[in-house]
C-alpha cells in the first residue's frame, strides 16, 4: 500500500504543482529568531507581520501560535520563470522594471489557491486509501502568501529547497523561482524528504550585488532597505539615501535572483497562467509615468501590482526617471512636480534635482 505522504505529493504534481513535500507542525528553529526580527523594527511598515494571538504571541513566530490542532504541512511550489531577460540585462534607460512574479495577467494567489483547493477535497479520498482512516474529515487551512506562517521555512522542511542567503527558497533544478502554497492539516504525517541541504557554498553575489545593502548577513534581511519593500509596502516618503540604490525599478527586485548561479538553467514555466505580458516586461517609463487612475486600474486589474497603488506606483517611476540620467524625462518630472499628490510631487522634486545634477555633469 503506498504510504499518504506519496499519495498526496502524487496528487499535488496531478492538480499541477511541480514540486511538493510534508513539513512538520512542530517548532522550528529558523523561527526562533522571529520575535528578534520583529523587535528589531526589520518588517517596516508590515504591521501584518507583527500580528499577535489572543495570548499576546506572534503568529508567525509559531504554527502553535495560530493553529495548534495542526499536525502536518503540505507544502506545494509552482515555478513561474519567463523566458525573458533579467532586470540585470536591460541597460536601456528608458525602461523600468516589474519584478518577474507579477508579468501575467492571473494572479499567482488565486492559481495556486484554487489548486490548493482541489488537492485539499481529496483528502479525505487519499485518506480512504490508507490504514490512517479514521472516519472522519481532516481539519485543513489553506494560504497563499496570506496567512499567519512563513512559508519559506516550512518549504524547506518539506525538502522543497534550502533558504539560499538571499533568504529565497532554491530548488536544485527549478532554481527560486517558484511560488509557494501551503495546506495545514490535522492529519499526522511523515515527511517523505528530508530537508533539502545548503548548496550556497561560499557564494555571496547575491549579498555583494544588492544596491541598498538589505542584506546585514547571509540569510538576514533588513526589509525597510530592500527595494520590494520600497517600491510595494512602503505608504509613505522613502528615503533619500535608498532612491539612488532603487535604480529603475517600478514594482519589486529580482536582482539578488538574477544573479543566482542556480537560476542560469532555470526551466522556463509551462504553466499558461503565467504568460507574461509584453507590455510589462521592462515597460517604458514615459507610459508609466503618464498614466491616469482608470488606465492604472484596467492595466493591473487582477494583477499583483495593485498592491502599489497609483500613487505608489507613480512615486516609484518618479525615482527611476530620476536614476535614468536620461534628460528627456524632465518636462515630464515637472508636471509630476506639481502634482495633487504631495507624495509623487516630492519625489518627482528630488528626481529634477538628481537630473539636472547628472546633466550639468555630461555638459562639463
Amino acid at each position: 500500500m503506498t504510504a499518504l505522504p506519496q499519495l498526496i505529493e502524487e496528487a499535488a504534481k496531478a492538480e499541477g504543482f511541480d514540486l511538493a513535500g510534508i513539513a512538520p507542525a512542530a517548532p522550528l528553529a529558523e523561527l526562533a529568531h522571529f520575535p528578534a526580527w520583529i523587535t528589531a523594527g526589520r518588517h517596516g511598515e508590515m504591521e501584518y507581520l507583527a500580528a499577535k494571538n489572543e495570548d499576546g504571541e506572534l503568529k508567525r513566530a509559531s504554527l502553535a501560535h495560530v493553529a495548534p490542532w495542526a499536525r502536518s504541512v503540505i507544502v506545494c511550489a509552482m515555478n513561474y520563470n519567463a523566458a525573458q531577460p533579467y532586470s540585470t540585462e536591460c541597460p536601456d534607460p528608458a525602461r523600468g522594471w516589474i519584478s518577474r512574479y507579477a508579468w501575467s495577467r492571473n494572479d499567482y494567489h488565486e492559481v495556486l489557491l484554487a489548486r490548493l483547493r482541489r488537492l485539499e477535497a481529496r483528502l479525505p479520498e487519499l485518506l480512504r486509501q490508507t490504514v490512517l482512516h479514521g472516519g472522519d474529515s481532516p481539519r485543513t487551512w489553506c494560504y497563499v502568501d496570506t496567512g499567519p506562517v512563513v512559508e519559506r521555512v516550512l518549504a524547506h522542511h518539506a525538502g522543497i529547497g534550502w533558504t539560499g542567503k538571499n533568504t529565497c527558497i532554491i530548488n536544485q533544478k527549478l532554481g527560486s523561482w517558484l511560488f509557494l502554497g501551503v495546506i495545514l492539516t490535522s492529519i499526522e504525517l511523515a515527511a517523505a524528504s528530508l530537508p533539502a541541504p545548503d548548496r550556497c557554498g561560499a557564494c555571496t553575489r547575491c549579498l555583494d550585488v544588492c544596491p541598498t545593502q538589505a542584506f546585514p548577513a547571509p540569510r538576514q534581511l533588513d526589509a525597510t532597505r530592500c527595494i520590494s519593500y520600497l517600491t510595494i509596502e512602503k505608504r509613505d516618503e522613502i528615503a533619500e539615501e535608498l532612491r539612488p540604490g532603487m535604480g529603475r525599478h517600478l514594482f519589486g527586485c529580482d536582482i539578488c535572483q538574477d544573479v543566482c548561479p542556480w537560476n542560469r538553467r532555470a526551466p522556463v514555466s509551462g504553466t499558461p497562467a503565467f504568460l507574461p505580458r509584453t507590455e510589462l516586461v521592462n515597460p517604458q517609463l514615459e507610459w508609466i509615468s503618464g498614466m491616469k487612475v482608470e488606465e492604472f486600474r484596467r492595466v493591473f486589474r487582477g494583477s499583483p501590482v495593485k498592491r502599489a497603488r497609483y500613487s505608489g506606483l507613480l512615486r516609484n517611476a518618479c525615482i527611476a526617471m530620476g536614476n535614468s540620467g536620461d534628460q528627456r524625462f524632465l518636462p515630464r518630472l515637472r508636471e509630476l512636480a506639481e502634482d495633487e499628490d504631495a507624495e509623487i510631487a516630492s519625489h518627482a522634486r528630488w528626481a529634477l534635482a538628481r537630473l539636472n545634477r547628472s546633466g550639468r555633469g555630461l555638459s562639463r
